[in-house]
């Protein structure tokens, strides 16, 4: 009889030490499962903004809030803006001429303001406008009658090309021809001479422009003047950008070229939770102060810089670390 009840009570512990080790592998995989799986919207792959995604992916995944980040192609800033707004994407890089015009609902979201916030600021992108040395072209008037890349459709490159096109008073209409071609096919259409010229809305130097130049004859159009003047004053996210002379990281190019930057600026859901912002956003701030950088245009950007301009609110994650290292306007 005592054999029996020591039988019964070595089951009945047996079964509850499994119990047990049971209940601890289910809290285990409730706390991975706590962890937010990041869809990271960017660009082209030939642009700056997919290298970027991928710089910084394992810099986001070494977070323990983070279950891991999927960089994603897209068709860049309205893209990204929409991708956010559907629930597709919870971060992207985006310009802040797109995201101004997302906020105010005009442009491509005229009746349709989207509810962005911000992570943290940027690079400038530079408007570069490349023309073949023959075409004639020597200003923003010069494009009209002429064969022109304006960038795929939704992108942040086809937005700025019409703001500049508009401050000359110039429409589709008014181009002989009209590509909506990314950077690496607007290059390949003026080698074979099916272009006369073509925007390039990013980071300097971009690698596509350094390509054509090595092959083909060009002159960078500026944005200067009155031009430029009507830019600022309608825009405010224009900012005067010289491209400078004799830098070999730069082009090497034998005289400056005057143009507009924008600046472009990492974009969250606001689904995304606080504390796994505030941590994104701390990384990403301690990778910039490291040597670790990879992307050229990363390199450019002074870290105690990036919460600041912005067009757009920063998402409360992101506002408690830069109270928290002082460095909020």
């Amino acid at each position: 009889m005592m054999k029996r009840v020591f039988l019964i009570s070595v089951l009945i512990l047996t079964s509850f030490l499994a119990a047990c080790g049971g209940s601890g592998d289910s809290e285990e995989a409730s706390g991975s499962g706590s962890s937010e799986s990041i869809v990271f919207g960017t660009g082209g792959t030939s642009g700056t903004y997919y290298p970027i995604g991928g710089a910084v992916k394992p810099v986001f995944e070494e977070s323990e809030s983070v279950a891991n980040v999927t960089v994603e192609s897209t068709g860049a800033s309205v893209a990204n803006i929409q991708n956010i707004k559907d629930g597709l994407n919870q971060m992207a890089i985006i310009m802040s001429d797109v995201g101004y015009d997302a906020i105010e609902g005009q442009g491509q979201f005229d009746g349709n303001a989207v509810d962005i916030q911000a992570m943290a600021g940027m690079y400038q992108n530079v408007v570069q406008i490349v023309a073949l040395k023959d075409s004639g072209i020597k200003s923003v008037a010069d494009l009209k009658g002429k064969k022109v890349g304006v960038g795929k459709v939704g992108s942040g490159v086809e937005q700025s090309a019409k703001k500049v096109l508009e401050a000359e008073d110039i429409t589709y209409d008014d181009l002989s021809k009209v590509t909506h071609t990314g950077y690496a096919d607007s290059v390949q259409e003026m080698k074979n001479g099916n272009l006369d010229a073509a925007f390039f809305t990013s980071g300097v130097p971009n690698s596509n422009i350094t390509d054509l130049m090595q092959q083909t004859d060009i002159q960078f159009v500026e944005i200067s003047g009155e031009t430029a003047k009507t830019l600022m004053d309608k825009y405010p996210f224009y900012k005067a950008n010289t491209i400078e002379a004799g830098n070999e990281a730069a082009y090497d190019l034998d005289e400056a070229v005057e143009t507009v930057g924008i600046q472009n600026m990492i974009i969250v859901s606001k689904d995304v939770s606080e504390d796994v912002v505030y941590d994104m956003t701390k990384r990403y701030y301690e990778y910039l102060g490291t040597e670790e950088v990879s992307v050229g245009a990363l390199k450019q950007l002074d870290r105690d810089e990036i919460a600041k301009g912005l067009i757009a609110p920063l998402h409360p994650g992101a506002e408690k670390f830069y109270e928290e290292q002082g460095i909020l306007e």
